[in-house]
């Protein structure tokens, strides 16, 4: 990552310029969100875990942040893991206009205070905001942390993306979106990921595969439906097929999916993550720690 101007310096310093940059980043916000138009599918995921009184973890992608706050629409209280550093008070700043409160913190400075207050969140019957490629990347590749952080507090993990039909994708690590107004706008929400309390970390790290392909998977959907990336294409010829053999599917090797869905199918009744590879670890090793 590029360092700061000389003024980006200044304004990432001063508190009067940084609170005026946040104030005009949620107006922006606001603006694509109106002038946008919308559809949401899955909405109702979120809403009925909050009515069946659960706790879950929001995850979304780094580049993917800056609508997030319109789609949750202050549903709970919501407490988002944002970098400790200048730069990441912008955005903790810019989401309290939203009912978004921030937890200082990240997996280089203050990861294990930030843990100890995001479990206490959660255990207090409130959600977290988390976004697993942040906040240094790789972009769109999710680390264990995320899974970290559900085992401990026992709660799944929501993922959600959005796209938009115009926008302008930056050179940042992240390949940041910046939505544009005046065009349509998609939300796709995911079935909550149920992640076992007592994994190994061969257990962990298949979830981390688990989550990480299914918000890819969500965000190339998201793209498809507001009109990016390439189109659906056919499945190979047989005789590929024959030499290849067939293509695997990251669930698969979970034992809950047997059918891949269709781009069309809806996002909130695809596979979920269950306590069912944990329950294979346990088998597996016999025993073991937290």
């Amino acid at each position: 990552m590029k360092a700061p101007s000389r003024w980006g310096r200044r304004l990432l310093r001063s508190s009067r310029l940084r609170r005026w940059l946040c104030w005009v980043i949620q107006l922006y916000i606001r603006a694509v969100y109106a002038t946008n138009r919308w559809t949401v599918e899955g909405g109702e995921v979120p809403h009925r875990l909050r009515e069946e009184g659960n706790s879950f973890i929001l995850a979304f992608w780094h580049g993917r942040l800056m609508m997030i706050p319109m789609a949750w629409q202050r549903l709970a209280p919501m407490h988002m893991l944002i970098s400790a550093h200048r730069d990441g008070r912008i955005i903790a700043d810019a989401v309290t206009y939203f009912g978004v409160h921030s937890i200082a913190g990240s997996s280089r400075r203050g990861g294990t205070a930030a843990l100890r207050i995001m479990l206490k969140q959660l255990a207090a019957g409130e959600c977290i905001g988390i976004t697993p490629d942040g906040p240094r990347g790789p972009a769109m590749h999710a680390s264990t942390g995320i899974i970290n952080v559900a085992r401990l507090g026992r709660v799944p993990i929501v993922p959600i993306v959005f796209a938009t039909s115009r926008r302008r994708v930056l050179r940042s690590w992240d390949r940041f979106h910046l939505a544009l107004p005046f065009g349509r706008g998609v939300f796709l929400w995911g079935e909550p990921i149920e992640i076992a309390p007592d994994l190994d970390q061969e257990g962990i790290e298949r979830a981390r595969l688990l989550v990480d392909s299914r918000m890819n998977e969500m965000a190339r959907e998201a793209d498809r439906r507001a009109g990016h990336g390439p189109p659906v294409q056919e499945g190979p010829s047989p005789a590929l097929r024959e030499r290849e053999g067939p293509m695997p599917q990251a669930w698969e090797s979970e034992g809950h999916m047997r059918h891949r869905p269709s781009p069309s199918h809806h996002f909130a009744m695809g596979p979920s993550l269950s306590r069912n590879a944990g329950e294979r670890c346990r088998g597996d090793r016999g025993h073991g720690n937290t």
